[in-house]
């Protein structure tokens, strides 16, 4: 892609604005979050933010709204971007359990899900089953607002103002570290471990997971792909795997968003989608 002077500095000038509307409205929900109270209406003004911010931008850099990539682009992509963290996050705790880093089933999980289902306790499979489906159908369906939320700013007009001035690599990474940095206050108060191999790992997958939504993204000129991808990570690996799994003294260092396992899983996944963007001339 070719692009003069003049909008390279266009662009520029459209990403700082947005990055300091995002500051300033991200730091007074940032501020709600860490020192008021943890609430998730707290959570979902902070994951409006980026939305807000972007059409903030469009309008006082004089541009229309629609112009945003707010098309549903297609089933089969949008089916793969939301099938993709299930995938990775799954094979991450198959690791975990073969391992023996954590076991599968917690049975307190399980027995927590048939009471919130009203299931007897002898079919905890049944039980599982069906809230796992709920899961992944119903919560996810409530999720798409807030996800949506983020989504607008960051594959919906951060990556593209990025991508006139950037090839895809750089995109990718720089969106990807600005996404991360943007969760490390919450990484810092809430993770409950050491902080920087918490924030290392985090920025890890989060930048691996840029490189893989930024393809389908720009593959299928919508923001939706990544909606779907993100909703789902959320929802198989906080509501899913992790509660499912048994953990042991060293678990804390492989599970979940701030462990080890599914950010260097999700690191082999995004190799293999960089070099697709690459051999489809993204």
């Amino acid at each position: 892609m070719t692009i003069s002077q003049t909008d390279r500095r266009d662009a520029w000038t459209t990403i700082l604005v947005f990055m300091g509307i995002l500051t300033g409205l991200s730091a007074i929900a940032h501020f709600a979050l860490l020192e008021l109270n943890p609430t998730s209406l707290y959570v979902g003004a902070l994951m409006l933010c980026p939305a807000i911010a972007a059409l903030a931008t469009q309008k006082i850099r004089g541009r229309n709204l629609s112009s945003l990539p707010w098309a549903w682009g297609n089933w089969r992509g949008n089916i793969q971007a939301y099938l993709i963290p299930v995938a990775y996050v799954g094979f991450a705790y198959a690791l975990i359990w073969v391992f023996g880093l954590g076991a599968p089933f917690n049975r307190e999980t399980i027995a927590d899900w048939s009471a919130e289902l009203g299931f007897p306790t002898d079919v905890p499979t049944l039980s599982m089953l069906v809230m796992i489906a709920l899961l992944a159908s119903v919560q996810f369906v409530k999720s798409l607002g807030s996800i949506a939320g983020e989504e607008i700013g960051w594959r919906g007009f951060l990556v593209w103002e990025l991508r006139k001035v950037m090839p895809f690599g750089a995109v990718s990474i720089v969106s990807g570290l600005i996404w991360a940095a943007w969760h490390f206050p919450i990484v810092i108060k809430y993770g409950g471990g050491d902080p920087l191999f918490q924030l290392a790992c985090f920025t890890l997958m989060i930048t691996s997971m840029s490189v893989i939504m930024t393809y389908y993204t720009f593959r299928s000129a919508s923001l939706w792909p990544a909606v779907m991808f993100h909703g789902a990570h959320n929802i198989v690996i906080q509501k899913v795997f992790t509660p499912l799994t048994v953990e042991s003294e060293s678990t804390g260092m492989w599970i979940d968003e701030y462990g080890l396992m599914v950010p260097l899983v999700v690191t082999l996944f995004a190799v293999f989608y960089w070099r697709k963007a690459k051999a489809e001339g993204f």
